[in-house]
């Protein structure tokens, strides 16, 4: 297979798309360029900023936007890019509102150009069509490209059985499965109570499958018609082994024949 420049891996929440992201990174020398990593990136530099003042003071309600950048860096004292991307996001995410197509680009925009667009497997972007068009313009303006999109398929009956028995340690992070990799009595190595994640219950596990369904795939289906090739790969394998997961993805993607 010849050098690969980008790659876009998508699927519905909790399809299993991480196993499958690692084959990517690791086969094709890319680095993995997460819309979450890139939110919280943006976020903590404005929390760090410790800005004490009213984040309504940026937004103006009448023409329902923010105020230009130059006077959001008078008011904010400082014109650093990063933190008045970080503000921009956290106006949308502290009122609980799904953050606009164009926040979202611009904040993908700001961390894939620090990568020269280039050597990057796309994790939870694009998912909207709009996301979509707007990356195809930016591959497209910095003589880069994608290469393919690794559809990561699996169930939605699977998804939610096994998602609501996922655990988490609040404190140190790490993952336990109630069937799969159960913790010892309930505890984390660290000790501390695993609890389940308050996103995890069944009506929200449907809401993120929902999701997927009216706006990723639709941003899915605008790139192949732009010619992007998609190869889907089995989220779910019986016998679940590093081996197995590389050889259901490379297999697939040899079939593009790049």
């Amino acid at each position: 297979m010849s050098e690969v420049t980008n790659i876009v891996v998508s699927g519905k929440s909790g399809a299993g798309k991480q196993p499958r992201i690692d084959v990517l990174v690791k086969e094709f020398n890319l680095e993995q360029l997460s819309t979450g990593d890139i939110f919280r990136n943006y976020l903590g530099k404005y929390n760090d900023y410790n800005y004490e003042g009213n984040l309504e003071d940026f937004w103006d309600e009448k023409n329902k936007k923010f105020i230009s950048d130059d006077l959001i860096a008078e008011k904010l004292g400082t014109n650093n890019k990063d933190i008045i991307l970080g503000l921009k996001a956290k106006y949308f995410v502290e009122k609980g509102l799904f953050v606009p197509d164009y926040i979202t680009n611009a904040l993908f925009e700001a961390f894939f150009s620090k990568k020269n667009y280039r050597k990057q497997v796309l994790d939870g972007y694009p998912r909207t069509p709009e996301q979509s068009k707007f990356l195809l313009k930016l591959i497209e303006k910095n003589n880069s490209k994608i290469d393919f999109i690794v559809l990561v398929d699996n169930s939605d009956e699977r998804i939610i059985s096994r998602t609501i028995k996922r655990r988490i340690c609040p404190k140190c992070g790490k993952v336990y499965h109630l069937e799969y990799k159960p913790p010892e009595n309930g505890l984390c190595k660290c000790g501390t109570e695993v609890v389940q994640r308050s996103d995890d219950t069944e009506e929200k596990i449907r809401s993120r499958l929902n999701e997927f369904q009216l706006k990723a795939l639709p941003a899915l289906n605008y790139l192949r018609d732009q010619d992007i090739p998609i190869v889907t790969v089995p989220g779910h394998l019986e016998e679940f082994t590093e081996e197995n997961v590389r050889n259901s993805v490379i297999n697939e993607i040899k079939k593009l024949n790049l």
